[in-house]
């Protein structure tokens, strides 16, 4: 089961510089979690403080119960053991091979017998779809392979949170989609807290539970994957939709009557003039695969997202055969009208022939 991560009035400098300050969420236990942002605004950074390789000037950080800003090294040592982290380019060591890369940790960190090591290793190579490729290098596979080893090497202490640091960075987007999958069947496999920076607007839509956007070093949105998608805020609606108008710059920052005047030119309902909808269409949400069991969170979020999505579908096929229905009667009908006025023309004849 995964481990709330508790973040309260967050800041983090680097001399004169903020990188971000006030920073507060939490990111629920076995849920997965999205940091969306402009380019520079401190997510690698925000990662690194979470996982105590960085000190915040100001702030807490609780971990099952701790707050990491205050341990000691060698208790932070013991923290970090809750985490597994997936680099941006997979940070793997180029003269080993992916075997020896994905049991790294294991032998260093654990007094595991060899035996366990290797049955640990292809367990894991297993789950993100590595089996025959133990003996390659880093250098002899794609971009891709190697985004899948390092997340195997992350999963291999069989961790409680795991940190994806632009995990999409470099792949062409059906490599974004298997990668998409994978994040989403393991969340429901080991029940792990993920959380994922990105600059991918399609994986933020389909496959988290949260989103959060920082922005001008400030946390400006975080909740619900539903809320930030819908969102009316500027910023937001002009990172999802990749548009240039807006508060976000080519340096990050606008000035502010640039900023309103591109708004203004939008129109006060958020409408561009090509017709674009103030709010974000909401997708539907990416399921784990056929065949991978769902733990009843999971579930819950099939079942809901069945409710949003299937009703309209259903409805089409009802309101067709509608016209269908209405006609039959009036046919049955016809030929009942004929026999009835058959009898009543009998009688009168009969009268005629008596007279």
């Amino acid at each position: 089961m995964g481990v709330e991560i508790c973040v309260e009035g967050l800041t983090k400098s680097f001399g004169n510089q903020v990188i971000w300050q006030d920073v507060s969420l939490t990111l629920p236990a076995g849920e997965v979690s999205v940091m969306l942002g402009p380019s520079g605004t401190g997510k690698s950074v925000f990662l690194k403080t979470l996982v105590g390789l960085l000190k915040p000037e100001r702030g807490s950080i609780t971990i099952a119960g701790q707050d990491i800003t205050k341990l000691r090294e060698r208790d932070l040592y013991e923290v970090r053991k809750l985490f597994g982290v997936l680099f941006q380019d997979g940070a793997l060591f180029g003269s080993m091979s992916l075997y020896d890369n994905i049991a790294f940790p294991l032998r260093e960190h654990t007094r595991k017998p060899e035996s366990e090591v290797r049955r640990i290793v292809l367990e894991k190579m297993d789950m993100v779809g590595l089996i025959g490729a133990e003996d390659k290098l880093p250098g002899e596979i794609s971009g891709g392979m190697r985004k899948r080893a390092g997340l195997a090497r992350a999963l291999v202490l069989d961790p409680e949170i795991i940190l994806f640091d632009e995990p999409d960075s470099g792949l062409d987007p059906v490599r974004v989609a298997y990668l998409n999958q994978l994040i989403v069947d393991l969340n429901a496999q080991i029940d792990a807290t993920f959380l994922i920076v990105t600059h991918d607007i399609a994986s933020a839509r389909l496959v988290p539970d949260n989103i959060g956007l920082l922005f001008r070093r400030e946390l400006v949105m975080f909740g619900p994957r539903d809320k930030l998608l819908t969102s009316d805020e500027p910023v937001v609606r002009q990172f999802l939709n990749g548009r240039m108008q807006g508060p976000i710059g080519m340096a990050e920052e606008k000035d502010a009557a640039q900023v309103e005047q591109e708004l203004a030119e939008l129109g006060t309902d958020g409408n561009s003039g090509d017709g674009e909808a103030s709010a974000t269409p909401m997708t539907p949400r990416l399921l784990p695969s056929p065949g991978v069991t769902r733990p009843p969170r999971w579930q819950a979020i099939a079942e809901r997202e069945a409710e949003l999505h299937e009703p309209k579908q259903k409805q089409e096929p009802e309101e067709r055969q509608e016209p269908e229905e209405r006609q039959e009667p009036e046919q049955e009908q016809e030929p009942k009208r004929e026999q009835e006025q058959q009898p009543k023309q009998e009688p009168k004849q009969k009268e005629v022939t008596d007279a």
